[in-house]
């Protein structure tokens, strides 16, 4: 397969097209959300019997129970490889570590003597976490959920996961579970799971929230049970951004473009460069190295098609190219990348110099890798303990706290009409000794 990634000079770029190239959505197309609220109310009318029929039709289920055997958990855990198990208990532990100070419980403010309001932390009661799979495997994106859920304090977590062509969940993810302490995994993907995980059905308690990654069909579905349960944020496909000055490695560039490219055909890569020259010799490197890559042919495709290549005449541009693209992953290879992460506030995660590998933060760093992605980077960010639970304000007044507060009170409900609440603070001051 040929590699044609597009490249363009951001020169001469209308300012018609570069707002085309800017304005990006993670909402999936209209037929998308449709078949996905279709898929969804059917499972809420029909429970396991809609849940076993888009399975049948679009892959991801069994034929056995929707809910995996606890035992089955625990075999999954044990048969673990050693290595593997080291790494993923390496892993949980650095997401672990940096969660942990994302937390404050409470928080007391005294605004005035005898007034104080208080902040303080209410976990979710259930969360349900869906972690991609079917043909592949990640791990990684269970950790990335069970674990912050686990520090907000979430009673009931569980896993919704695909099952693959040979009808059974991935022994890693299932295993996954079991390492971290998770007994509750229904081998279930697409929208149907997002429809089981919100309703209820059957075979499955439904949950107060629904997180984790997922393609179109995950992400429609989760915007049309939007209201019935509470949902982390609507992310499409993967993507990147690589922001490059002259004395960038083409090699590791090159590395870096294809690195998000293999989740799949759909994830886009923007890559601005300081030349042509510069450009040609990143191509040359993925080309080099894809005959290695067992996804080579998915790389490929995803280039092609969802791949730019903008040469700018400055590195100022291409700042400012990838800011306002809004991307899920950024690296930036240049001299001065320390100073760089201050032009590009919208993005997801941001990789600094050469030595910070995307993969890194997918997989060990501890930052999560559940991500805004469709330029939602500019009003979202990465998934985080906060997702897992809310603040609740506590409010509590003496009598001369009232009283203090008082004029403030009388004046702005006389402002708005509402004289109601005015007496309220009047039934209290003139009533009570």
């Amino acid at each position: 397969m040929t590699l044609k990634i597009r490249t363009i000079a951001l020169k001469d770029v209308s300012t018609e097209e570069y707002g085309l190239l800017t304005r990006r959505s993670a909402v999936p197309d209209p037929e998308i959300r449709a078949g996905a609220s279709a898929i969804v109310r059917d499972v809420e009318l029909n429970g396991d019997a809609a849940v076993r029929e888009a399975s049948r039709l679009y892959g991801g289920g069994t034929d056995g129970p929707i809910r995996v055997p606890v035992a089955s958990i625990s075999e999954a855990a044990a048969a673990l490889p050693d290595l593997l198990s080291v790494a993923i208990l390496a892993a949980a532990s650095n997401v672990r570590d940096v969660h942990e100070q994302q937390i404050q419980v409470r928080t007391i403010r005294e605004t005035l003597p005898g007034v104080t309001v208080e902040r303080r932390w209410a976990p979710i009661d259930s969360v349900g976490i869906h972690v991609p799979g079917g043909r592949a495997a990640y791990p990684s994106s269970a950790i990335m959920g069970i674990i912050p859920a686990q520090i907000a304090g979430v009673r009931r977590i569980c896993v919704a996961t695909p099952a693959g062509p040979d009808g059974t969940v991935n022994p890693v993810v299932l295993g996954t579970a079991g390492l971290l302490g998770v007994d509750e995994v229904y081998a279930m993907g697409g929208a149907q799971a997002i429809g089981a995980l919100a309703y209820g059905t059957e075979s499955v308690e439904r949950v107060s929230k629904i997180v984790g990654p997922g393609g179109p069909w995950v992400t429609a579905a989760k915007l049309a049970v939007f209201g019935v349960c509470g949902i982390d944020l609507p992310a499409g496909p993967s993507e990147a951004a690589i922001v490059t000055d002259a004395d960038a490695d083409p090699v590791t560039v090159a590395a870096d473009v294809m690195c998000q490219a293999e989740h799949g055909a759909e994830s886009a890569v923007l890559l601005t460069v300081p030349s042509e020259d510069f450009a040609d010799e990143v191509i040359d490197a993925i080309q080099a190295a894809l005959p290695r890559l067992p996804r080579a042919d998915t790389i490929t495709n995803a280039l092609n098609d969802n791949g730019l290549i903008v040469v700018c005449d400055s590195l100022a541009d291409g700042l400012t190219l990838a800011n306002d693209w809004a991307p899920e992953h950024l690296s930036i290879h240049t001299e001065s990348a320390r100073d760089d992460v201050e032009a590009v506030p919208n993005a997801g995660s941001v990789f600094v110099g050469k030595w910070s590998s995307e993969a890194a933060g997918d997989y060990a760093t501890g930052a999560s890798h559940v991500l805004p992605t469709g330029g939602l980077a500019r009003s979202y960010g990465p998934l985080s303990v906060d997702d897992f639970g809310s603040y609740r304000q506590i409010q509590t007044l003496t009598r001369s706290g009232l009283e203090a507060l008082a004029p403030t009170i009388f004046a702005l409900a006389g402002a708005e009409g509402l004289d109601a609440h005015a007496y309220s603070v009047m039934a209290r001051l003139e009533g009570s000794p």
